[in-house]
């Protein structure tokens, strides 16, 4: 079984959701006798290169073309397409994201392919049936599948599997693809990235606040909690829409999905469409002084007190156990 792995970067680094799959790709091959070849299309730092070895990668393709600098459904479709027919792949493994989504999409009507999103586990490989298990009403329900088509394309779920960390050194090729202007037709202008030394989407821990903290200027005590974790802060809907916090900040079905190891939600009462966006979270810890709140029973833990009196307490306890 050939294995072709879609590798997402953002400015020259790979994205650990890439890992991730890389990692989900090298737990499919070890178990049928498969091989897992990564595919880095424009920039990237060549210390990251190492990275996707580790993660299970033995050969890495790399298609330095500055056109594939800036990202592009279409261009990266294209491009994913040629390569995973050039190398005679079964199996096109892509980290779920915004770009890489519908990149695979196209890419699996490219090839002809059959295409699962939302994969949550190493699929039981039979053949060239695949029964694959996924989410479905934002992550509400799970249904599993059996795909028969002899070239696949699987979408997968951040934090789906863990991230193998001792695999080897992978060979490096540079290879060529041919894009058109077509793929061009539309195209990034420009970019403002979210600012902050911990990206909302990428983060391993979330910190969020609700109407429970009454207004913007108490803000001071989720940022502490957040500065001593490590972590992104998020904020719920109606937060960001009193503009007590940016809308960048806000988490929920239609704001940023997040899935992180561990998200801590203070003065958030828990709607439908804020857990539709943080229910793949490993660990929800819900902090709010109404028992009823709906979010505690989403929670893996709940502390019922006032945010005011539990996150300093919280954060000094955190930080002595750091020093």
């Amino acid at each position: 079984m050939s294995i072709l792995v879609f590798i997402e970067t953002d400015n020259g680094n790979v994205k650990k959701s890439s890992l991730e799959a890389v990692s989900y790709a090298h737990a499919i091959a070890a178990q049928n006798q498969g091989t897992v070849t990564a595919l880095v299309l424009g920039k990237v730092e060549e210390s990251q290169l190492g990275a996707l070895g580790m993660a299970g990668a033995s050969k890495i393709l790399h298609a330095d073309d500055t056109a594939l600098d800036t990202p592009s459904i279409m261009a990266y479709a294209s491009a994913t397409a040629k390569i995973f027919n050039d190398t005679n792949s079964d199996l096109l493994i892509l980290a779920q994201s915004a770009l890489a989504t519908p990149a695979g999409a196209r890419t699996a009507v490219k090839v002809g392919a059959a295409m699962v999103s939302n994969v949550i586990e190493v699929p039981e490989v039979s053949g060239d049936s695949f029964k694959v298990k996924r989410g479905i009403f934002t992550g509400k329900a799970f249904e599993t599948l059996t795909v028969t088509a002899p070239k696949k394309v699987l979408v997968v779920k951040k934090n789906a599997v863990e991230m193998k960390t001792d695999g080897g050194d992978a060979t490096v090729e540079k290879v060529s693809v041919d894009i058109s202007e077509g793929d061009f037709k539309l195209k990034v202008l420009e970019t403002h990235k979210q600012e902050g030394d911990v990206l909302l989407p990428e983060a391993e821990i979330v910190v969020s606040g609700g109407r429970g903290l009454k207004g913007p200027e108490n803000w001071g005590i989720i940022e502490e909690l957040a500065g001593t974790l490590g972590a992104a802060t998020g904020c719920s809907k109606p937060v960001s829409d009193m503009d007590w916090r940016p809308h960048h900040e806000h988490v929920g079905q239609t704001g940023i999905k997040v899935s992180p190891n561990l998200y801590i939600a203070v003065g958030i009462s828990g709607a439908i469409q804020h857990l539709a966006g943080v229910n793949s979270s490993k660990c929800i810890v819900v902090i709010n002084k109404d028992p009823e709140a709906p979010f505690f029973k989403a929670a893996d833990y709940g502390v019922v007190g006032d945010a005011f009196e539990v996150l300093p307490k919280l954060t000094e306890a955190i930080k002595a156990v750091k020093s």
